[in-house]
């Protein structure tokens, strides 16, 4: 059984991000780091890039497979989570602690397109 959170917002790709007034943490879920195996790498973009709802921002490969990051949200990445260069299986230990990018977010309302938590537990399959 996977750990969801209340209060984040989830995406069908299996991430989330956590709102704090204008900027989203977003990072994997423990469903996403349980199917993925032990993550050896994780693909970052960089500070001031621009990220958008539904497109490609990075991959996480693990060894078992690797797999595209698709952003929750949009907006500007102010900040890498700079420890999962030397450590990405920190991602596996705690996904929740452990986010990926954060974003100034360009229109907080996108994430009422996104799941909170009982829709995504019923959406895969717990």
């Amino acid at each position: 059984m996977s750990t969801i959170l209340e209060g984040l917002y989830y995406a069908e790709s299996h991430e989330y991000v956590k709102v704090e007034g204008e900027f989203g943490y977003v990072g994997i879920t423990d469903y996403a780091q349980h199917e993925l195996g032990n993550v050896v790498y994780v693909d970052m973009p960089e500070v001031d890039d621009e990220v958008t709802a539904g497109e490609d921002f990075g991959a996480v490969e693990s060894v078992k497979a690797a797999s595209d990051l698709i952003s929750p949200v949009s907006g500007t990445v102010v900040e890498v989570n700079e420890a999962l260069n030397d450590n990405p299986e920190l991602v596996n230990s705690d996904p929740y602690a452990n986010w990926i990018i954060k974003v100034q977010l360009s229109d907080p309302s996108e994430v009422e397109n996104l799941m909170d938590a009982e829709a995504y537990k019923a959406a895969i399959g717990e």
